[in-house]
C-alpha cells in the first residue's frame, strides 16, 4: 500500500460527507427536483464526482434518506434513554431534527424512493420509535389524545423547512417555535418556551406585517 492510498481514501469520505450535506440543504431549499449540479455546486465537487460515488440520482436520494434516517434514529434512542419522560424526550427529538432541517428531508426522500425496501425499514424503525414516546405521553396523560403520530411528524417537518424564497430560519426562532409545537401538544397549557428572540421581531410575518405586536 503507499502513503497516497489512505488520503485518496479519507479524500473520497470527505467528498462523500460533503455531497449528502448539501444534498440535505438542497433539497431543503429547492425540493425533491433540485438538480445533480446545484448539488454539486453546494458541495464544491464537479459533477462527475458525484456519479463516481453514486449510480444515479435515486442512489444519491437513496443515501441521503439512510444517513438523515440514521442520525435521527440514534437521536430518539438517545432522548428516550436519557431525558425524565417521554414529552420531555419529543421536545428533544424535535430540537435534534431542526438541526440541518433534517425532519424536512425525510418526507421530499420518500416521494423520491417509494420502493427502496432498505429506506422503508429504517422509516419504520424511526417511526416506531417516535410512536412509541408518544404513546407513552398519551398514557401517561402528558400528552393529549386526539394527535397521531402524522399531526407531530407533519408539523415538525413543516416548521424545520424554510418558506419559498426566505432564507433559512434562525436558530432561536426554530427552538422556539418547536417549544411552542410541544407546549401545543400537552393536556394542560404549561408553557416552557423561551422568550421570542430579538431577531424574530423584525422579520415579515405570514400576512406581510412585521412580528413585533
Amino acid at each position: 500500500m503507499t502513503m497516497t492510498e489512505p488520503r485518496l481514501r479519507a479524500d473520497a469520505c470527505r467528498n462523500r460527507e460533503r455531497i449528502l450535506a448539501a444534498a440535505c440543504e438542497a433539497l431543503v431549499e429547492h425540493g425533491p427536483e433540485v438538480s445533480i449540479e446545484e448539488i454539486a455546486r453546494r458541495a464544491g465537487v464537479g459533477n462527475a464526482t458525484i456519479y463516481r460515488r453514486f449510480c444515479g440520482r435515486h442512489d444519491l436520494l437513496h443515501h441521503v434518506g439512510l444517513e438523515v434516517l440514521g442520525v435521527l434514529t440514534e437521536e430518539a434512542e438517545r432522548a428516550r434513554a436519557e431525558e425524565v419522560d417521554a414529552l420531555s424526550a419529543l421536545r428533544r427529538f424535535a430540537h435534534r431534527a431542526s438541526n440541518r432541517s433534517l425532519a424536512a428531508v425525510l418526507p421530499m426522500v420518500y416521494g423520491q424512493t417509494a420502493d427502496d425496501e432498505p429506506l422503508h425499514a429504517a422509516r419504520e424503525r424511526l417511526l416506531g420509535l417516535v410512536k412509541n414516546l408518544m404513546t407513552s405521553a398519551q398514557t401517561t396523560g402528558m400528552m393529549r389524545n386526539d394527535l397521531c403520530l402524522g399531526d407531530f411528524l407533519t408539523a415538525l417537518a413543516k416548521l424545520t423547512r424554510p418558506l419559498p424564497g426566505s432564507p433559512r430560519p434562525v436558530v432561536d426562532t426554530v427552538r422556539r417555535q418547536i417549544d411552542l409545537l410541544i407546549d401545543g401538544l400537552r393536556t394542560q397549557r404549561c408553557c416552557t418556551c423561551p422568550e421570542r428572540p430579538a431577531s424574530s421581531r423584525t422579520h415579515a410575518g405570514p400576512v406581510g406585517s412585521t412580528t413585533d405586536d
